[in-house]
């Protein structure tokens, strides 16, 4: 039998109750929750992973778990905002490290082509992939090796940047999240 749900019904148990179950499903989601922020974190690092996208989602799994009583609509648009900010320091961090050395569009495709190679060779792929790509899409614009290297490391400086960048938003996101929880 299905209760009438009314205001202060927190609405994981609800659901839970809804489809049958009498297991704590708040138990389950916050686990989901935790999983979600911790992929989100990896993916942060992780190209093939959308990183700061899952630790939103975790987020705002997290406060709906609640029914949004501690972490209402202000602290979860300055997520969002967070979150859409992450997409946009992705794309320039690279494109801002390519142009600072005058690569060609060939060398931002090779970074991008070496980024997805490299996540199939694992830790050594993700940190040479970027490289070698650009460098290789220098090579076949310009072939010459020298200018070459230098747009490599520019293209992979920039890819450095661009992740400490997506990792500050995404810690951030954690404390101002937590900072709403506690207030």
């Amino acid at each position: 039998m299905i209760r009438n749900h009314g205001p202060g019904v927190n609405p994981a148990e609800a659901l839970w109750e809804r489809i049958g179950y009498r297991l704590p499903m708040t138990a389950f989601l916050w686990v989901l929750v935790v999983l979600l922020v911790v992929l989100g974190i990896a993916g942060t690092v992780l190209p093939a992973l959308p990183g700061v996208p899952l630790v939103f989602a975790g987020l705002l799994l997290a406060a709906w778990i609640d029914g949004f009583a501690k972490v209402g609509w202000l602290p979860l648009v300055v997520l969002g905002l967070l979150t859409a900010l992450s997409f946009v320091v992705d794309l320039a961090a690279s494109a801002l490290g390519a142009k600072r050395v005058g690569a060609t569009k060939l060398a931002v495709v090779g970074a991008l082509l070496g980024t997805v190679v490299g996540l199939f060779l694992g830790l050594p792929g993700l940190i040479l992939g970027p490289f070698v790509g650009a460098v290789a899409g220098e090579l076949i614009s310009n072939r010459d090796i020298s200018r070459a290297g230098k747009v490599g490391l520019g293209t992979w400086i920039g890819m450095v940047f661009g992740t400490a960048a997506k990792l500050a938003l995404a810690f951030s996101m954690l404390g101002i999240f937590v900072a709403a929880w506690l207030i």
